[in-house]
C-alpha cells in the first residue's frame, strides 16, 4: 500500500513568477493537445428544438479516438434550452500538425492589481459572439474591475465562467500579432475581496482560435485597451503548412 503525504501549499511570495509562467505554458500545451482539448474538437451538432440527442447512438461506429460529450445553450430568440453533442478526436489533424502557441516573453510589468466591486443581483451584459452574425448573448457579470493602465482609467467587465471571472479583452495587437478576435484571461482573486490580480502573461488564445466549432464571446467596448498588451499568448503555430481551423 502506498501512502501519499500532503504538503502545505507554498507561499505565493516564495514562488518564482517566471518559473510559474513556464509551468503554466507547459500545462496549456498539454491541455490543448489532450483528447478533449481545444484542438480535438471536430464537430458540434445541435439537435432539433425540443429534442435531446442520444449519446450512445451518436457514438456507435466511431473510431476509438473519438469522444462524444453533451452541451446545452439557450436559444437567443425563444429562450428555450437547446441540446447538442460535441465530437472530439484525439487523432484530429489539428493535433497532429500542432507545434506550439507563440507568446511574448514573461514581463512582470504586466502583472496588475485592480479594484473589484461586486454588484448586487444577477447583472447581465451583452457579449457579441464570433459566430452569431452580429448577435449577442447576455452573460452574468458579477462585479466591476477598475484599474489605470498607461494613464487611462478602465472599468472592465469579466463574466462568471463556472465560478471564475473570465476577462475577454482586446488591444491593438489583435489581428497582426495576436488572435484577431481578442484574448481571454482568468482573473485571480486575492484574500482582499476588493482586490484582484490581472496577470496578462497568462492571457490566452480563445478556443475558437483552435477550432471553428467554438462560438467565443468577443470583447465589449469597455474591455478594449488603447495600448498594445505585449504579454501572454500570440498565435498558434502549425507544422507542414497546416491551416488552423478558425
Amino acid at each position: 500500500m502506498s501512502t501519499t503525504v500532503s504538503q502545505p501549499a507554498p507561499d505565493r511570495a516564495s514562488i518564482d513568477p517566471a518559473e510559474e509562467w513556464d509551468a503554466w505554458r507547459a500545462g496549456r500545451h498539454r491541455a490543448l493537445t489532450s483528447p478533449t482539448g481545444n484542438l480535438a474538437l471536430v464537430e458540434t451538432r445541435w439537435a432539433p428544438a425540443g429534442e435531446v440527442p442520444d449519446v450512445a447512438h451518436a457514438r456507435a461506429g466511431l473510431p476509438d479516438t473519438v469522444t462524444v460529450t453533451t452541451l446545452r445553450r439557450t436559444d437567443r430568440v425563444t429562450g428555450e434550452d437547446e441540446h447538442g453533442l460535441r465530437f472530439w478526436d484525439a487523432d484530429a489533424p489539428a493535433i497532429r500538425h500542432f507545434d506550439r502557441v507563440d507568446a511574448f516573453p514573461y514581463d512582470p510589468a504586466w502583472v496588475l492589481e485592480a479594484s473589484y466591486t461586486p454588484v448586487a443581483g444577477a447583472r447581465r451584459i451583452a457579449f457579441e459572439h464570433i459566430r452569431d452574425n452580429g448577435g449577442s448573448r447576455d452573460l452574468v457579470v458579477p462585479g466591476d474591475i477598475t484599474l489605470t493602465v498607461d494613464g487611462r482609467a478602465y472599468t472592465l467587465s469579466a463574466f462568471d465562467d463556472d465560478g471564475t471571472l473570465l476577462l475577454v479583452f482586446g488591444d491593438p495587437t489583435n489581428g497582426d500579432v495576436t488572435y484577431g478576435a481578442g484574448r481571454f484571461l482568468f482573473v485571480r482573486r486575492t484574500d482582499d475581496a476588493g482586490r484582484v490580480v490581472l496577470d496578462f502573461n497568462q492571457a490566452f488564445v480563445p478556443p475558437c482560435g483552435f477550432s471553428d466549432q467554438y462560438n467565443c464571446p468577443m470583447p465589449p467596448r469597455q474591455n478594449r485597451f488603447h495600448l498594445p498588451v505585449e504579454a501572454g499568448e500570440k498565435l498558434p503555430v502549425f507544422r507542414d503548412g497546416f491551416d488552423a481551423q478558425h
